[in-house]
């Protein structure tokens, strides 16, 4: 009889012990965030064993919007939005640096996402982790962020002499511009982003008072339209 328990003891703490061979670090299950912002689920992986292992990172479920876009990141190295699962070495003690990247879009919801992370090929270890996500109206001055670019809103809004834009683009290859229209949808003026900028000053002072738009394109498609008032 105590045998008999000595040994469903062992096998349970070993069963234990194998399920604790690794942790999600800084995990966090909700997040808040704004229109056009970039939210970063930590998924770092820490080996608590003392022997290397394949860990496998897998998205099994999401219900992003048209607008929104999702990538696993590895350090600084993104892979496309279409890969939902791959797997990494870890040694030892190690941790590796890993995010899923979220690009929030410009409409309020409610984001759900489901993440499996379990040893390759044991699959009975497997650790789900479960993030909601609040997207809500920007309050902030950016008001248009991916990993490539960052637009912040124009001001002064009322403008006079003239409008300022800031912006950083990461990526050299895109073509990024501002064009302004009046109320009627006429085009006024177009203002190349040059990747190696930071700012352009959209010029107000020949228009009559009133109410204008700029739209940002991104290799020539329309992503954001924003509203400008000239006052005298």
């Amino acid at each position: 009889m105590k045998k008999g328990f000595f040994f469903i003891c062992c096998f349970l703490l070993s069963c234990f012990a194998v399920g604790q061979n690794f942790e999600l670090v800084d995990r966090k299950d909700t997040y808040k965030a704004n229109f056009s912002q970039l939210v970063k689920i930590a998924l770092k992986i820490k080996n608590l064993s003392d022997k290397p292992y394949f860990y496998v990172i897998r998205k099994v479920r999401s219900d992003l919007s048209e607008s929104q876009k999702g990538y696993f990141c590895l350090e600084r190295n993104c892979l496309e939005p279409s890969i939902v699962e791959f797997s990494k070495k870890v040694e030892p003690g190690e941790t590796i640096n890993l995010d899923y990247t979220l690009e929030t879009g410009i409409q309020p919801v409610q984001n759900t996402l489901k993440f499996e992370v379990f040893p390759k090929g044991n699959f009975d270890q497997v650790l789900e982790h479960n993030v909601s996500i609040m997207v809500e109206e920007r309050t902030q001055q950016s008001i248009f962020q991916t990993k490539d670019i960052t637009i912040h809103d124009v001001y002064p809004n009322p403008a006079q002499d003239h409008a300022t834009i800031d912006y950083k683009i990461n990526n050299e290859l895109y073509n990024a511009k501002i064009v302004m229209y009046n109320i009627l949808g006429k085009p006024l003026g177009d203002y190349e982003l040059p990747a190696n900028d930071t700012q352009i000053k959209i010029q107000t002072d020949e228009l009559p008072s009133g109410v204008y738009f700029y739209t940002l394109y991104l290799n020539n498609n329309g992503v954001l339209t924003r509203k400008i008032i000239v006052r005298r």
